[in-house]
């Protein structure tokens, strides 16, 4: 499991696997909050590929998965045999290449996909199968990942964040990368996303950001939603604290 606040690499990091994922099968699901009471909707995106062999499983687990992904008559729920069908499917794939399976913003999976998944993940043992999950620090996945090792993602050092600015966003006067830098607090996604906020003469040094500096139009969407969420008493007070730092 990759864990991380949001904007901290955790997506660029399994694009970059999987550009590096030469030899291998490669599966990949992408959670949604739009899609998250959607039944199956996950497992169904990282299967896809690999539902042609779905007959040559025992048939209980074939007809449980196959009635899961609408792919067959409706089958009375036995997560334990859609968990085993998804890992019976997996170390068949995995018997021909290498298997990685990517599964992005977990949090979000629906909570039947994320369980077959997870029971998988934690039963792989020499199969030749790497299962990693993406996670968003704060967020609740639907089921628990205890058991599977954990990576948490922490913000870049000064230097690292100095260079990745240089290179997103090269020629900005030494004074506003310095300040651009300090406010992003070693955030990937800030980093790249704050100076797109700055006009054209704060770029070049001649008028001062503004006081907070503007975190990109990602980073506010995501924390607009986590806003949303709390309590009117919770968001006067996130305000008030809001006023008197500024």
């Amino acid at each position: 499991m990759v864990l991380g606040e949001a904007g901290i690499g955790k997506s660029a990091l399994l694009n970059y696997l999987e550009s590096r994922a030469t030899g291998f099968t490669v599966l990949r699901a992408n959670g949604t909050e739009s899609e998250s009471e959607l039944a199956f909707s996950g497992l169904a995106d990282l299967l896809r590929p690999l539902l042609g062999e779905l007959g040559a499983l025992p048939q209980p687990q074939a007809a449980a998965l196959a009635g899961a992904l609408a792919l067959g008559p409706p089958v009375p729920g036995d997560p334990f045999a859609i968990g085993t069908a998804t890992l019976g499917l997996l170390s068949r794939a995995a018997e021909r290449s290498p298997l990685v399976a990517l599964i992005e913003d977990a949090q979000w999976l629906d909570r039947p996909s994320l369980a077959a998944i997870v029971f998988a993940a934690r039963r792989v043992q020499a199969e030749g199968i790497v299962m990693i999950f993406a996670v968003r620090e704060g967020e609740c996945p639907a089921v628990s990942m205890e058991g599977l090792g954990t990576l948490r993602l922490a913000h870049l050092e000064a230097s690292a964040a100095s260079e990745l600015l240089a290179l997103t966003t090269p020629f900005l006067p030494p004074p506003v990368a310095e300040r651009i830098c300090a406010a992003a607090g070693g955030n990937p996604l800030a980093l790249i996303e704050m100076p797109l906020a700055l006009t054209d003469a704060q770029r070049g040094g001649t008028d001062a950001p503004e006081r907070p500096m503007a975190v990109g139009p990602r980073l506010t969407a995501i924390f607009r939603r986590r806003v949303a969420a709390l309590s009117a008493q919770a968001q006067s007070s996130l305000l008030i604290v809001g006023i008197v730092s500024v």
